[in-house]
């Protein structure tokens, strides 16, 4: 049965009929694209897919002979590195593909899937003509250095890469501050400490000012560190780059302590914050217990998702009460949190309350006529939802004079965040690490790297910036949640429908977006037309 490769460029549609069960690198089928004048205007990322049988697609992301069909391949330098060259099929098939969803019923598509990370026989960089640069945006978290010290490392004693360069300050360091030489040498013991040697900062970026220091200082591979709006300028730097013809990778490693990055399976330094986590709530734990009526509250990060505190709220199991985000409660009345507190405090004489930082906010903003206000990366400002929390069940139980309790408020927030990552952080920070630069060798650029059910993928940016993740309520492991602390769920029968409404996936007869592929590839022979993306 053979396959019909769909291709989607800026120039015309391309449809070519690949070998028998061979999925085409798609590369090489793009019409090439003529490099655009300076004063050329950039146009929209178009989305690359190659169809299948069975509804298979494939979600590719951009290669350097998308624009610069001429440029050279070299063979792999690992082939000959004394430490691979011994492992049997180190290089990743160029057909392998990632699954996005495992999950299926029996009578369903192949659906979507992503390129798979890895080393690959051929690269489009010779050693010595790579410079590479190396950026840290957004706010802390445990890893980020790991992945720099990876990314040194991983270029330079695998592909014999000298010149390294760290951008400091975020992305205004591109053209308003010092880059530093990076070597083996003086990365070498940065995984130890907690935060950025490079420095951050948040916004400020000036798209045109990143790609002409780009270019002005001959820099060609760029791999840039941070969460989902870093994401989103990398996309922009991306199509930036390849408006000018420049050959240039530019990789995006995600970032996000919340683990709020969609499709990935988990971003690096949530298991760090999970671990930290517990130590503030065997702290309020032991608060709680040593005092009559105790209540331990502790925020834990999470912004607008609750995983971090889910996850350290089933660690833990001496939690009685996890609030997030994606589940809403209410304070009085029959069924609200305060008569909760109330009754596990007659039932066990203590209680521990874990809350996530997004959680209550319109609670909060009613009761203090708050408008909204953003930070420099467009984030909006979370109200404190710990403090308002506390002083809203000490104002309950000061009017039950006969019901004395002890509360007190841990946000161990800024302590979690400026750790050093843990062990399995470390090794997955590596992994990313070595599958970004593997990629970016290999002539791949504008995509993130991450783990997609188990397998580690190259994903196209604007897959990793459509949405956040968030916990599922309707899901298991909610459940499990609800059943560790033995608290009520606080949602009405309409919320529970409502949230389950909003997981629900739209039906797409194959991908999503602006380019549709027909269900059958055999009809796109003589009906080039019904494969364009035309409406």
């Amino acid at each position: 049965m053979e396959t019909a490769t769909v291709v989607v460029a800026p120039a015309p549609v391309a449809i070519t009929q690949p070998p028998q069960h061979k999925l085409m690198e798609l590369k090489p089928s793009f019409a090439a694209v003529a490099k655009p004048s300076p004063a050329r205007k950039a146009k929209p990322a178009k989305k690359k897919l190659a169809g299948g049988s069975g509804g298979y697609v494939l979600e590719d992301v951009p290669h350097l002979t998308d624009y610069l069909p001429e440029l050279k391949s070299y063979p792999n330098p690992l082939q000959d590195h004394p430490a691979y060259s011994v492992v049997k099929q180190y290089f990743v098939n160029p057909d392998d593909t990632v699954a996005k969803k495992i999950v299926v019923h029996k009578s369903s598509a192949r659906g979507t899937h992503f390129r798979r990370a890895g080393p690959r026989q051929r690269v489009y960089f010779q050693p010595d003509e790579v410079t590479a640069a190396i950026v840290t945006c957004g706010g802390l978290c445990p890893g980020l250095n790991t992945v720099i010290r990876e990314l040194v490392c991983g270029l330079h004693d695998m592909y014999g890469v000298t010149s390294i360069y760290g951008i400091e300050g975020g992305y205004k360091g591109f053209y308003a501050r010092n880059t530093v030489e990076l070597t083996p040498r003086s990365v070498n013991d940065i995984h130890k400490r907690g935060g950025t040697v490079l420095g951050t900062s948040r916004g400020g970026q000036d798209t045109a000012k990143i790609v002409d220091s780009i270019q002005d200082r001959g820099v060609n591979q760029v791999y840039i560190i941070g969460g989902d709006g870093t994401q989103k300028g990398a996309a922009s730097i991306h199509e930036e780059v390849q408006r000018r013809g420049l050959k240039c990778a530019v990789v995006g490693v995600p970032k996000t302590i919340d683990n709020d990055i969609a499709v990935i399976d988990k971003s690096f330094g949530f298991d760090t914050a999970v671990e930290e986590a517990q130590r503030a709530i065997n702290a309020a734990h032991v608060e709680a217990e040593s005092a009559e009526n105790g209540i331990g509250v502790v925020k834990l990060m999470g912004r607008n998702s609750g995983f971090i505190a889910m996850y350290a709220t089933l660690a833990s199991r001496d939690v009685d009460c996890c609030l997030i985000p994606e589940s809403p409660f209410y304070l009085d009345g029959k069924g609200g949190l305060l008569e909760f507190v109330e009754k596990r405090l007659r039932d066990n004489g203590h209680m521990v309350i874990v809350v996530a930082e997004g959680a209550g906010q319109d609670l909060i903003a009613k009761s203090m006529n708050f408008a909204d206000t953003h930070d420099a990366s467009g984030n909006k400002v979370l109200l404190d939802v710990g403090l308002w929390l506390s002083h809203k069940i000490k104002e309950h139980f000061k009017k039950k004079p006969s019901f004395p309790i002890t509360l007190k408020y841990i946000d161990p927030t800024y302590m979690i965040r400026a750790v050093p990552s843990n062990a399995s952080d470390n090794v997955y920070c590596t992994l990313l690490a070595h599958s970004a630069l593997h990629g970016a060798m290999a002539g791949y650029t504008g995509f993130t790297v991450a783990p997609v059910n188990g397998r580690h993928a190259y994903i196209p940016f604007y897959r990793i910036t459509e949405k956040q993740n968030k916990v599922v309520i309707t899901d298991r492991m909610w459940a499990r949640v609800l059943c560790s602390t033995n608290q009520p769920c606080f949602l009405t029968h309409e919320d529970v429908e409502g949230a389950a409404l909003d997981e629900e996936e739209p039906h797409i007869p194959l991908v999503e977006g602006e380019n549709a592929l027909v269900r059958n590839p055999s009809m796109c022979s003589g009906n080039a037309h019904l494969c364009s993306g035309a409406a």
